[in-house]
């Protein structure tokens, strides 16, 4: 019988260059999509997938993310006593709602001590993991959508029991950028991944679908991460795992995910998801749009 995945493994590692010098005080998984946490929406995919354990990979002075997670699950008495002294019922139903929530998964924290890539990152987690297949999702990348991407993923692999790549169809003119796979569509939005190129110079684009940073991988991803063949420039990378794999001629499929890739990595591409997110919120999308239209 298939091992279902309940598992998640979220890599928060990075220093967040990027962002500097706020990230050089708040880690970027803090940083607000609106008004929650990015890392919360992350969490909520997760969850809303399915997944019963969340296993952070982590460095060790980051311990921000740790104390978020243990409050995020915990009661608060004197916040929600001022809070129903001042009649805010909707914000009391909002802790409450976290605190139910946050008993559906359980967090544990591995660390990282030096960053040797994605895929050092993933394997720091195997032991915990028990090298059961699991979900990998990096902080960087949201997706909005109906039905969860993790969720997709995960029906997936259920039906393949091979690892699966989220892919997203991207402008060629901006595909240099990424990772993007060479593939064979096998089923509608299903394809066999045939190879990933990292950053194609223009014009040697295998396809138009690029890697998302979300994965349901297995113990044959693990085990090839600890072969020193899919290690480039000194650092362990998921994409050299599975192109050993594809080589030794086991599977690894994609999928084109239904929703809408909202990337947090850096600081253009985090105000445009801040921006795209109102527009889809009914509280603040009419007043934005109205004040887009007067401003532009």
């Amino acid at each position: 019988m298939a091992t279902k995945v309940t598992k998640a493994i979220i890599p928060i590692a990075g220093l967040g260059t990027r962002f500097l010098p706020l990230s050089k005080v708040l880690p970027k998984e803090f940083f607000p999509l609106i008004d929650k946490p990015t890392i919360q929406y992350i969490i909520d995919e997760a969850k809303n997938s399915g997944i019963k354990e969340i296993i952070f990979v982590n460095r060790p002075e980051k311990k921000e993310i740790e104390r978020y997670f243990t409050q995020y699950a915990s009661n608060s008495p004197e916040l929600e006593e001022i809070l129903k002294d001042r009649g805010k019922n909707e914000l009391l139903q909002e802790l409450a709602n976290l605190e139910n929530d946050a008993k559906q998964v359980a967090f544990s924290y591995v660390l990282q001590q030096t960053q040797l890539g994605d895929g050092h990152a993933v394997l720091q987690a195997k032991q915990t993991a028990n090298n059961e297949p699991c979900l990998v999702l990096f902080g960087d990348d949201i997706v909005h959508s109906e039905k969860p991407c993790s969720q997709q993923l995960i029906d997936v692999y259920d039906k393949y029991q091979s690892p699966v790549l989220a892919l997203y169809r991207l402008p060629k003119n901006k595909l240099s950028s990424y990772g993007v796979v060479r593939v064979k569509e096998v089923a509608p939005r299903i394809f066999e991944i045939l190879g990933i190129e990292e950053k194609p110079a223009p014009g040697k684009e295998p396809s138009d679908l690029a890697v998302v940073g979300k994965y349901v991988i297995d113990r044959n991803v693990f085990e090839t991460l600890e072969n020193n063949s899919c290690r480039a420039d000194g650092e362990i990378r998921l994409a050299g795992a599975f192109n050993e794999m594809i080589k030794k001629g086991m599977k690894v499929y994609g999928y084109e995910f239904e929703g809408k890739w909202l990337e947090c990595g850096n600081k253009l591409a985090y105000l445009k998801s801040n921006i795209y997110l109102s527009l889809q919120d009914p509280r603040f999308k009419e007043e934005l749009k109205k004040f887009l239209a007067e401003e532009l």
